[in-house]
């Protein structure tokens, strides 16, 4: 009996037909938040602003980062993700009454290269490079991204970003974007999956593209995550794995299946 972790439900696409990993050639990733734990990166680039005073939670922090980021990108979806942390670093110092300086609000803007990777990342991309072909769709400018795939350790085979498309996800368009360019490449919808964490960002918008989709719920097991996890339960996904290993265990598991 297969386990658990390596149970395929049905393909939205196909009705009836139960769909494995072993079924797909490209991988698509949502970067940040899947393979980049970015709210790490994001609360320790906070740490100088948060050392002025501001006595909240980390969850709190987060939850406001996450607020004015996307009522940013909303605004000026012409602005660099750089330049748009830039914008949502000054809305959360007005907001928490700390002072800050120029250099503070543009420090916390070039961040991004510095956030950390899952400790599952390399590993797990170097394996799934031997089986697929690989690439990510990011809502940061193609400069941030140059720093952060260095730690990723794998040559990526296409990245689609916000700045190459013209606005951010969770707009369809992105996915129609990559959609096109990965068909120009010879790979139809059907032979895509998107690799992401984010129902909001990523899941809904891809099951909307009919792209089939692998949630990776790293916050599941989270104490602090359980009202988020709850109220994503009902995300549309083909599978459901809480981080890159399960889903490196699931496809060895079908290979020898």
């Amino acid at each position: 009996m297969r386990s658990t972790v390596a149970k395929a439900i049905e393909a939205r696409f196909k009705p009836g037909v139960i769909v494995q990993l072993t079924d797909f050639k490209v991988l698509t990733f949502g970067c940040y938040g899947t393979l980049i734990d970015k709210d790490s990166g994001i609360y320790t680039a906070l740490r100088p602003l948060l050392n002025k005073g501001v006595t909240l939670s980390r969850e709190e922090v987060l939850a406001s980062f996450t607020q004015h980021e996307s009522a940013q990108r909303s605004e000026a979806l012409d602005l660099p993700y750089s330049r748009a942390l830039t914008e949502v670093h000054r809305r959360l110092a007005k907001i928490w009454g700390v002072i800050c300086s120029e250099d503070d609000h543009v420090l916390f803007g070039k961040s991004v290269p510095h956030w950390p990777v899952f400790a599952d990342t390399p590993a797990a991309l170097q394996y799934f490079k031997r089986y697929f072909k690989l690439a990510v769709l990011s809502n940061v400018d193609r400069e941030n991204f140059a720093g952060s795939s260095r730690r990723l350790e794998v040559k990526f085979d296409a990245v689609f970003s916000a700045q190459d498309i013209g606005s951010y996800k969770p707009d369809p368009r992105n996915f129609e974007y990559m959609v096109h360019k990965l068909a120009k490449l010879g790979w139809s919808k059907q032979d895509l999956l998107h690799t992401a964490q984010s129902p909001s960002q990523d899941l809904a918008s891809a099951a909307a593209c009919g792209l089939a989709a692998a949630w990776i719920d790293r916050r599941r097991e989270s104490i602090q995550a359980g009202a988020a996890v709850a109220a994503n339960a009902g995300v549309r996904h083909d599978f459901r794995f809480t981080s890159l290993v399960d889903m490196v265990k699931a496809h060895q598991e079908q290979l020898c299946a």
